[in-house]
Parts: C-alpha cells; sequence; structure tokens
C-alpha cells in the first residue's frame, strides 16, 4: 500500500494550509454567527480530537482509498472501468461518484445509531467554525475507511483522482464549516452549486429536523436530489449544536473522547423542551 505521496504532501497540505489560515483570519474579520463560548477553550477542546483523528485520514484512510483504487483500476473492477469511455469523462464522473458516495456516508452517520455516537462528537460543539471542522473523533474517521475504500472501488475512479478529491473534499469542509460572512447575494447564488457556510450551518442546528438536512460536502445538488435541502433559516435565529449537550463541561477532551461509549441523550434541552421552530415556506431559498 503506497503511503507517499508528493502531490498530496508538496501540494496540497500547503494550499489547505494556506486556505485554512485565510479562513482564520477572515471569519475573525467577518463573523457569521456571534460566538457563546470562549475561542481559546473551544480551540483547545477541538485540536485535542483533531490532534488524535487527522492522522488517520492521512496515513489510514488515503492510503487505503488509493489502494482501492488501484486495484480497480488494474483488475478493470468498477462503473468507470469500461475501456471505451475517454480519460476526461472517467475523472469529471469520477469526482461526481466520490462526492455523492460521501453525501451518502455523511446520511449514514446521522441514520445508523451506532455511527451516530461518534459523529455526535463533531455535532456537539456549540459554536461553528474553522476549527469544527477537524472535530472528529478517530472512531468516526476509522470507520470511515472501509466504507469510502469501497466506494472507490465500486466506482472504478482513476487513482489520482483519489488524490485530488481529497484535497478538494478536505477544503470545502473547512469552507463550509467556517463562521465566515460572505456577501449574502453571493452566497446564495454560491450556495447553488456548493456546500456554503449558511447552509451547512443549518445542519449544526440543535432543531432536529435541521440537523437532518444540507448532508452534502462539496456539491450541493445532492440536497437537492434527495429532497433534504433546506435553506430558509436566518443564521441568528439558529443555536449551534445539539440540545441534550449544552454544558461546557460536556466539551472537556476526556468526555470528547468517551462520548461514543457512553448511553447516547434524547434529543432535548436539559429542562425536557424539545427545539421546534415554525416551517417557513421556500425551504430553497436562502436567508440571511
Amino acid at each position: 500500500m503506497k503511503f507517499l505521496f508528493a502531490k498530496f504532501d508538496k501540494i496540497g497540505v500547503p494550499l489547505l494550509a494556506g486556505a485554512a489560515a485565510a479562513l482564520f483570519i477572515l471569519q475573525a474579520k467577518y463573523q457569521l454567527r456571534k460566538r457563546v463560548r470562549p475561542a481559546a477553550e473551544r480551540y483547545f477542546e477541538n485540536g485535542s480530537v483533531a490532534l488524535a483523528a487527522l492522522p488517520t485520514l492521512r496515513f489510514a484512510l488515503l492510503p487505503a482509498m488509493y489502494a482501492a483504487a488501484k486495484w480497480s483500476n488494474k483488475n478493470g473492477v468498477g462503473l468507470l472501468q469500461h475501456p471505451g469511455i475517454p480519460k476526461w469523462l472517467k475523472y469529471t464522473a469520477g469526482f461526481i461518484l466520490l462526492d455523492y458516495s460521501n453525501y451518502l456516508w455523511h446520511v449514514l452517520l446521522h441514520k445508523w445509531p451506532l455511527l451516530w455516537r461518534f459523529h455526535n462528537v463533531h455535532h456537539i460543539d456549540m459554536d461553528l467554525d474553522l476549527s469544527t471542522a477537524w472535530r472528529f473523533h478517530i472512531g468516526e474517521n476509522v470507520a470511515s475507511v472501509p466504507y469510502r475504500s469501497l466506494a472507490v472501488a465500486l466506482s472504478g475512479v482513476p487513482a489520482p483522482l483519489v488524490v485530488f478529491y481529497e484535497i478538494v473534499f478536505e477544503g470545502c469542509t473547512a469552507f463550509h464549516h467556517s463562521n465566515l460572512k460572505l456577501p449574502f447575494w453571493f452566497e446564495r447564488r454560491l450556495c447553488n452549486f456548493i456546500v456554503t457556510p449558511r447552509m451547512h450551518g443549518i445542519h449544526h442546528s440543535i432543531v432536529a429536523r435541521e440537523t437532518n438536512s444540507n448532508y452534502s460536502v462539496v456539491l450541493s445538488c445532492w440536497d437537492r436530489l434527495h429532497q433534504t435541502l433546506r435553506l430558509n433559516i436566518p443564521q441568528q435565529s439558529i443555536t449551534i449544536g445539539v440540545p441534550s449537550y449544552r454544558s461546557p463541561a460536556d466539551q472537556s477532551p476526556k468526555h470528547l473522547f468517551l462520548m461514543p461509549f457512553e448511553k447516547p441523550r434524547p434529543w432535548q434541552l436539559p429542562n425536557g423542551e424539545v427545539p421546534a421552530r415554525e416551517e417557513l415556506p421556500g425551504r430553497e431559498h436562502l436567508l440571511p
């Protein structure tokens, strides 16, 4: 299994680091949602989770997906392995298939209780910004290895595309988790094509109906296709997080690591109230 990816390490990583630095500065200057917790505390908590989880992406997930692609390419397995398919179409269709498989994976993370235990570590963050983009439990990242590798093999995508898509995937994840306030006119158009901060902010709402929407990662078309798109929630009306985890004590690194192995709490506030919101018309129309 190949572990060295020169283009990813020498080109992709610096690009992602530069994008992260730019987003970090911009989200501080142009803030979309008001913070509810001290930034330093959150950066420590989210950084602790990321420190354990991020290496699995580089040293387990990427090599596994690349190996799956090489195997499918060598053995002619997968949807795109027909010899008559031109190279440009393989790369275009391959990108689309990879992105669709990640939409389905995200839905699975929410719908399968076992996976939700791990993914919930990401969702109980009470603010949403760039650091949340790396706050994934190591167990979730490990679980993604067989799923995403199988998706690569069944799709039959070219092996180099796996590396390119992963760079785009990580960059878009950082972008739409950021607390960057884009010009509304621009974001209203942009979310027709890719996932944006306002769109993904709705996905992190404590209202269950809103959390169970906007699963797309790069291309936003999958939510439109599956009718899971929801844009009609004003950002300042959103409370970020999960209702049953509203205490700062829930955010400690120790609790975040152990949380998947505890009994899940019901989707309700500490006072027993279930967060709700009156359904507004025009689900596909972005609101400020």
